[in-house]
């Protein structure tokens, strides 16, 4: 029986990350690109016996698995592949088993092999150009979601931007507020956050200048072995400060750092990443950030391409 049955709709993403739903199997995967000889791009496909067919690398979530980590993790088991995620594609879902099936996908440029677990469902890996990936693929949904990485521009530049975790309550600290260091509860986000940090292999970390924006990037420097770098650039407005002065020194910054090409991780405020992703894309949205999560950047040149939310 084939696995991948029932399709629905390619394209239409669940609420991120929702809990766990013992109905729907959770799974995450990648196109995996890599520059072609002739100028263009090859994408990754994988051959699975078991069900006769050629398929992107994906696979389920390991119990409290974010599912960005899952698509890296299951690029490098299936596909031999160390990848970098870039742009979210389009999500589907199709029944498998009897139950529903969710899968994510991002774009992720190879930067390396290793990784392949030789007792996966994979016995054989094809590197081909977009053209003809489309119509080896066994199933329609992996074909759209080809279609829509070949409808990306280059992507020059992919960030992390996260804000700060949480640290306790403002009224209940004594000194200055940039003094505030992180509580519980924001220490356990940024050791969430180092591994998904690690996964766009930075090589600058970039905090704002209060002290729990750098605590929250400590245990990333730690795993990567990299300084934090202080900017004023990303702090919040003073009092007296128009906000509008910090949200376009912010989108500067980043701005800069995207149009240099360097992989970073910054970390900045509330009050500020909003108005700099607004400004950045061109256009409104809902770019409001909890404390402890963050977003995954994609530029193209200085343009902001794409924004994931974390």
């Amino acid at each position: 029986m084939v696995e991948e049955e029932d399709l629905a709709v390619a394209g239409r993403r669940p609420a991120p990350y929702p809990d766990v739903d013992v109905a729907v199997i959770r799974a995450a995967g990648g196109v995996v690109w890599r520059p072609a000889p002739d100028g263009g791009v090859q994408v990754c496909l994988v051959h699975r016996p078991r069900y006769g067919d050629w398929t992107l690398p994906k696979g389920k979530l390991e119990p409290g698995e974010h599912p960005l980590l899952a698509a890296a993790r299951e690029v490098a088991e299936e596909a031999d592949a160390q990848a970098v995620p870039q742009v979210r594609l389009p999500s589907v879902q199709y029944r498998s088993e009897g139950l529903l099936k969710t899968v994510d996908y991002w774009s992720m440029r190879a930067v390396g092999t290793g990784g392949f677990q030789p007792g996966t469902e994979v016995d054989e890996v094809r590197w081909l150009g977009v053209d003809d990936a489309i119509p080896m693929v066994s199933y329609p949904h992996d074909a759209e979601v080809l279609a829509a990485f070949a409808a990306l521009p280059p992507v020059t530049a992919a960030m992390l931007l996260v804000r700060h975790g949480h640290a306790g309550k403002r009224l209940s600290w004594s000194g200055p507020d940039a003094g505030r260091p992180l509580d519980a509860r924001g220490w356990s986000e940024a050791h969430a956050l180092a591994p998904l940090i690690a996964l766009v292999r930075p090589t600058r970390l970039l905090s704002a200048s209060p002290r729990r924006c750098v605590q929250t990037l400590d245990p990333a420097a730690a795993l990567l072995d990299l300084p934090i770098e202080v900017s004023g650039d990303l702090d919040e407005p003073l009092a007296g400060q128009q906000p509008d002065e910090c949200v376009l020194a912010a989108a500067g910054a980043l701005s800069a750092l995207a149009t240099a090409g360097e992989p970073v991780a910054v970390c900045s405020q509330g009050k500020v990443i909003p108005g700099a992703l607004e400004r950045l894309t061109g256009q409104g949205g809902d770019y409001a950030t909890g404390k402890g999560v963050g977003w995954l950047l994609a530029f193209t040149g200085d343009r902001l391409l794409a924004a994931d939310r974390l």
